[in-house]
């Protein structure tokens, strides 16, 4: 892992992170374990799955267990900011969203798992966020301001789901975060904050225009010096295709300054791509969930993820480095994968790249670089 340089802001991103169902159940405060699923009614079923798979998991855990080696990892980087996109209500309401086969909470009292990991911004503009209505809305935002944990992308209108998290860094500047959902990830139109209605931050579409629209706004509301990250809910859960739309997107949005494109959705890790400048992570796969044990997709290998350090010049915010950790889900914990899994990753990566001029390499430390062939 390569040291951070000065006047450098390093930046941890990663994929969803679920911690409601499974894990919320071996947390220490778990909630009512009653699902709503066609097959499975009991959230302690996902437990059993995954433990028929890689041995007893203890209960309860620990507030930091299922971060396991990736905390390590983190302080070792020396991040500046960490940044997830919470795919879970942090409530106790049982007033489930009617119509949607899956539902994701975790009650409020296991919120010590996410500031265990110093979690600095919880990006919400996805598809589980209103799972528990609008009630199990409002106790999420809520438990996150009352732990001091920044959040954007979902409020109790329209104006406050479009306001960005701003991060402070004494001495090193701010970083500001935008979080924005689209229908093709399965949020519900429904579920658009409107100027009278809670919901989430959702975009009408992928266009060109809508993506100068939001660059500007996004733009307008930073200061010079600022790094903007647009954090963007997109796509479907599986599959390494990406849409055009989406990819023309994403480029515009750093061609028209935005600095880094944080893409999530997908199961697994898709593509990355470093554009005049800038980052784009088409889907940066889960990060924690309770899919241990469920059958169905294993050729995509969703139990592998990936620590996303970004290193964002200051004086010229552009990125000046990306690395990728290789991580391995095992008894709901992440682990630090081995080096035959990080060189899977590392294949895969430099496939689905061959078009976007971004070469990786699988470094000593089984960690991945990227950089552009243009640069």
């Amino acid at each position: 892992m390569r040291a951070k340089p000065s006047k450098t802001i390093r930046l941890f991103l990663c994929g969803d992170v679920m911690t409601g169902r499974g894990i919320d159940q071996i947390l220490s405060s778990p909630g009512n374990p009653k699902l709503h699923e066609s097959y499975v009614k009991d959230a302690r079923r996902y437990v059993a799955l995954a433990e028929s798979i890689n041995g007893k998991i203890p209960r309860p855990i620990t507030w930091n267990y299922i971060w396991g080696d990736a905390l390590t990892a983190l302080d070792q980087a020396d991040t500046d900011i960490r940044i997830i996109n919470l795919e879970t209500a942090i409530t106790s309401s049982n007033d489930y969203w009617r119509g949607k086969s899956i539902h994701y909470r975790m009650h409020p009292r296991n919120i010590p798992c996410l500031t265990s990991a110093a979690i600095h911004c919880c990006c919400l503009a996805n598809n589980h966020i209103l799972d528990w209505g609008y009630e199990g809305l409002t106790e999420t935002l809520i438990t996150l301001d009352r732990v001091g944990i920044a959040h954007a992308g979902a409020g109790c209108d329209s104006a406050a789901a479009s306001e960005p998290a701003v991060l402070e860094m004494p001495e090193k500047g701010r970083v500001l975060v935008f979080s924005y959902g689209m229908t093709s990830s399965g949020i519900p139109q429904e579920w658009a904050a409107t100027s009278h209605r809670p919901g989430v931050n959702l975009l009408e579409n992928a266009s060109e225009s809508t993506a100068k629209r939001i660059a500007r706004e996004m733009i307008d509301l930073s200061n010079s010096g600022d790094a903007i990250v647009a954090s963007i809910h997109w796509g479907g859960n599986w599959g390494y295709a990406i849409r055009q739309d989406e990819l023309d997107f994403g480029r515009s949005l750093i061609d028209h300054g935005i600095h880094v494109v944080h893409g999530h959705s997908s199961h697994h890790v898709k593509t990355v791509e470093i554009h005049r400048g800038g980052l784009l992570l088409y889907g940066c796969g889960d990060f924690i969930n309770d899919y241990e044990g469920i059958r169905g997709h294993e050729i995509y290998r969703p139990d592998l993820a990936i620590i996303y350090l970004v290193d964002i010049n200051l004086p010229k915010n552009r990125i000046s480095d990306l690395q990728m950790l290789p991580m391995k889900v095992r008894r709901f914990r992440l682990e630090r994968a081995s080096i035959e899994d990080a060189a899977w990753l590392t294949r895969l990566l430099k496939r689905l790249g061959s078009d976007s001029f971004t070469r990786v390499n699988l470094e000593d430390d089984y960690a991945i670089a990227a950089s552009s062939n243009n640069s």
